[in-house]
């Protein structure tokens, strides 16, 4: 019968909005009497049924807003292609001719990097057609910025990331790492902090992100079980207080025994782990919830944190680190201060400092500091923390002894990081000096290393094999095949380093970054101290929406012509600049650690936003103490440096000719 009267109702309203002077019928509570229920819902359909001729017109014009809308958004990435050079081509017309141009090629990348209406690796292609043709730079000086030697630093750094997950290295070292720190909340993530950050400084983030959380999880389901379940227990405990509250119940909560997992099995010495009834009570039952969920966040959300701060720590670890290098050899030719072992000096110490005060932070906010940092307790948090303890040893038990292919792995590992740091460490002499002066660079001797991983044996050799006809004629393989290291590496990012040389370049040669810092030169009234942490902070917020490659690529010219416009040294405002960009904490779209961290679906962006703030104010706070300190000492960044003089040919030149002129009128 109900399916009758609701039949009846969208019949009504169907009439209502085709027609609007029909009147709806008035319901008759008599007629319906035979109907075993009536919802007052229907009873009232008379009075949500009458459509003003008003409402039926705007009905339509609203639903023709809805779909247009839905339509732009589907081709948004087109048209902003389309119109975004239609809308700045009066840069073209306004600005000094090549000047113009390069910055109309700038905003262009920019706009299409910001929205990624084109691909990354496409829009940094882009010079290479727009640049020959508008007449700001020959193609023989575009090409060659795709593959400078700082990009084959970087393809040897990924290669080695990619024979390390070949092997499983990294997996071990995780393990090994988590079962020195200890069980406890906040000595997980101290260890899952330093993990990460120490795996990033050598494998990618994406990466080592995406490594680290599988395992977090095991640890935190061993600690405290499923989280559905979890989740579900705290809002049963809820609903159960609202029904006492509401006298529906007086039951006394008592969970029922849940069967273990082969996870919960996993115990100490044979004892038994399985859960007792608990008998504590609501308010117990929600408040112990809560603070494990507390915990879970913070597990999730410090590995992307770890990993983008570890990534800062070696010029390999991220993209924006060796754009610096590019854009000082450009700039600079004569600066020689910044290498793989300078560079580590300064920013290895500002990591640790970084992550020590991102730890003590997030430890704080979700719920790790207290006093079982100190003093043991036996409770069911101890059970838990001595199941996770379990879990991580049976791990590390079931990868085994080191085996041959990890043992090699470890020597080149080691012996690449060795040879970056003491080639030229500035502070002694390094092995370079038997070579040629400037003939032997880091990127040379990152691939003599990596060169080594492609025929150096995975199985030891024995020499026996050669005189035993009885021996199986298995292939022979390598520690690393191309294949392998072809699928591992992402070209798309050496695509978008080169896109960042020749806009550099481009804005060398025509003169932009010159014009730019003409109009910066009120900027030279703020303190060198306080202009590094507006800087810092700018480009941290800016990052946040962008990409940090294409951001520091940006910015970074424009950083470098302010410096010289203020006689401040280059590198004090470039390298802040430079980290800055990797310190983006604060959405899931900022960097893919964070959107892997939130695709698990127990973060919110509120959690992110609320940890990432102040995540923001300890870097810039950090890298403002680094400079300042032992930065200066470092660099040399109280003087400015005689090799930061020639900065732009074409502004000389252009100083020269006025120089000139002006002589000459006096003359006459």
């Amino acid at each position: 019968m109900n399916e009758v009267l609701q039949k009846s109702v969208r019949e009504v309203c169907l009439a209502a909005s085709e027609d609007a002077s029909f009147s709806p019928p008035v319901w008759d509570k008599e007629a319906c009497r035979g109907f075993k229920v009536l919802p007052n819902r229907l009873l009232s359909a008379q009075s949500r049924c009458s459509f003003s001729p008003r409402r039926s017109q705007s009905f339509p014009l609203e639903m023709k807003i809805s779909v247009v809308s839905k339509k732009l958004w589907c081709v948004h990435k087109q048209l902003v292609v389309l119109l975004t050079p239609l809308v700045f081509l009066p840069l073209l017309f306004t600005l000094p001719e090549k000047e113009g141009k390069c910055l109309y090629v700038v905003v262009l990348m920019a706009m299409f990097w910001c929205t990624e209406a084109l691909p990354l690796a496409v829009t940094a292609m882009l010079p290479v057609c727009l640049f020959p043709t508008l007449g700001i730079l020959s193609s023989k000086k575009v090409c060659p910025q795709y593959f400078l030697e700082t990009n084959f630093l970087f393809l040897s750094g990924l290669v080695m990331a990619s024979s390390i997950e070949e092997w499983g290295l990294h997996r071990r070292i995780a393990l090994k790492v988590l079962s020195i720190v200890g069980v406890k909340p906040a000595w997980l993530i101290l260890g899952m902090m330093l993990t990460s950050s120490f795996l990033s400084m050598w494998l990618s983030n994406t990466a080592t992100t995406a490594m680290m959380l599988p395992i977090a999880n095991a640890i935190l389901e061993s600690l405290f079980g499923d989280l559905e379940t979890l989740k579900q227990k705290c809002k049963c405990t809820e609903d159960t207080e609202n029904d006492i509250i509401n006298g529906q119940s007086t039951l006394k909560l008592h969970s029922l025994p849940s069967v273990p997992t082969e996870k919960q099995i996993l115990s100490i010495d044979g004892t038994d782990v399985t859960e007792q009834t608990d008998l504590r009570t609501a308010e117990e039952i929600r408040s112990e919830s809560q603070y494990q969920l507390k915990v879970w966040k913070g597990f999730l959300i410090c590995i992307p944190y770890a990993a983008s701060i570890g990534g800062t720590a070696t010029l390999t670890g991220t993209a924006p680190n060796l754009i610096l290098i590019g854009q000082l050899k450009s700039y600079f030719p004569d600066c020689d201060l910044i290498n793989f072992g300078s560079w580590f000096a300064f920013a290895f110490p500002l990591m640790l400092l970084f992550l020590f005060l991102g730890w003590i932070w997030i430890a704080f906010l979700y719920g790790g500091l207290n006093t079982r940092l100190c003093f043991k307790k036996n409770d069911r948090r101890a059970q838990a923390e001595a199941r996770a303890k379990a879990l991580i040893e049976e791990d590390y038990r079931k990868l085994g002894p080191i085996n041959f292919a990890e043992g090699a792995i470890s020597f080149f590992f080691i012996l690449f990081a060795v040879l970056l740091f003491t080639r030229d460490p500035k502070f002694v002499t390094g092995w370079s000096v038997f070579f040629k002066k400037g003939y032997v660079s880091d990127a040379v001797t990152g691939v003599i290393i990596v060169s080594i991983l492609f025929f150096f044996p995975s199985q030891k050799p024995s020499l026996s094999w050669w005189f035993d006809p009885q021996a199986s004629n298995t292939p022979y393989v390598p520690l690393l095949s191309w294949k392998k290291a072809q699928d591992s590496v992402p070209w798309n990012i050496i695509l978008l380093l080169g896109g960042g040389f020749a806009m550099a370049k481009a804005c060398e040669e025509s003169g932009l970054a010159s014009w730019i810092g003409g109009h910066l030169q009120p900027l030279a009234e703020v303190p060198p101290a306080a202009a590094v942490m507006l800087i810092t902070a700018f480009l941290a917020c800016f990052t946040e929406f962008a990409s940090n490659t294409a951001t520091i690529i940006i910015f970074l010219p424009v950083i470098a012509e302010l410096a010289i416009r203020v006689s401040v040294n280059p590198l004090y405002f470039m390298i802040p600049a430079t980290v800055g960009c990797s310190y983006a904490f604060m959405l899931p779209v900022s960097t893919p650690p964070n959107s892997i961290a939130f695709a698990s679906g127990h973060l919110m962006v509120k959690d992110m936003v609320k940890t990432g703030f102040v995540m923001n104010i300890l870097g810039v706070l950090s890298v403002s103490l680094a400079m300042n300190t032992w930065g200066v000492a470092m660099f040399n960044l109280n003087a400015y440096p005689e090799w930061a003089h020639p900065i732009n040919k074409s502004a000389l030149v252009t100083d020269v000719h006025l120089s000139s002129v002006q002589s000459l009128n006096a003359t006459l």
